[in-house]
């Protein structure tokens, strides 16, 4: 998690911006249409005007971990909306899930070989799972993504400024640091290289050989 708030905090656009990216992805995240979870995401950010590489990141909000506690929730609340009475339990959900699936499946090949379809059990999951779960995701959804928009802000906000900060500090020294070498070299340059000494060779006069005496 403190990857994903390093991620989206460095993302290269407004707070605002990446804020709406985050709450589109959480939203997408409360959604019965697993597997497509991304594609809804970036639909909404899209909308929203969001940031859509957040609200990419946005969707881990949906994980092992949560998709239980999510789906029970919408489930159980869209079933009292719908005035159902008691919705399911997250395992009678992936029952009724892993039911439509197969028959949907079932059905498909039943076309192509030219058998009977039948569709009892994915209407039973539509009426008592989809609807449910899409009718009572949206308050748990539009609650958490909202909440989530506006704490995200300002600390996104203020993170970004701190970064541009630190950037400028380092930014700052590096120049220090360029001037002074850039003097050091000057000044170097400009000293002189110490006292001249006699001309290479001893102190003969100019014209005689080296080693010779002069008669």
């Amino acid at each position: 998690m403190s990857y994903m708030g390093h991620r989206l905090s460095r993302l290269p656009d407004t707070p605002e911006r990446i804020a709406r990216g985050i709450a589109a992805g959480m939203m997408s995240s409360f959604t019965p249409f697993f597997g497509l979870h991304f594609i809804f995401a970036a639909l909404f950010a899209r909308a929203i005007r969001g940031n859509i590489l957040a609200a990419l990141l946005g969707t881990f909000l949906g994980n092992p971990f949560t998709f239980p506690i999510i789906a029970e929730v919408s489930v159980q609340l869209g079933a009292w909306i719908l005035g159902q009475g008691g919705g399911m339990h997250f395992p009678q959900i992936m029952a009724a899930m892993g039911y439509a699936w197969a028959e949907l499946w079932y059905n498909f090949v039943a076309i192509v070989t030219g058998g009977d379809p039948n569709w009892f059990r994915l209407r039973l999951f539509f009426f008592r799972v989809f609807l449910p779960y899409m009718t009572g995701c949206l308050v748990p959804g539009l609650i958490v993504s909202t909440a989530v928009y506006f704490v995200s802000v300002p600390l996104i906000r203020r993170y970004q400024t701190r970064r541009r900060n630190k950037l400028r500090e380092r930014f700052a020294r590096s120049r220090q640091v360029a001037a002074a070498r850039e003097a050091g070299l000057a000044e170097q340059a400009a000293s002189p290289s110490g006292p001249k000494g006699p001309p290479r060779g001893g102190s003969e006069a100019p014209g005689e050989r080296p080693g010779r005496q002069r008669e």
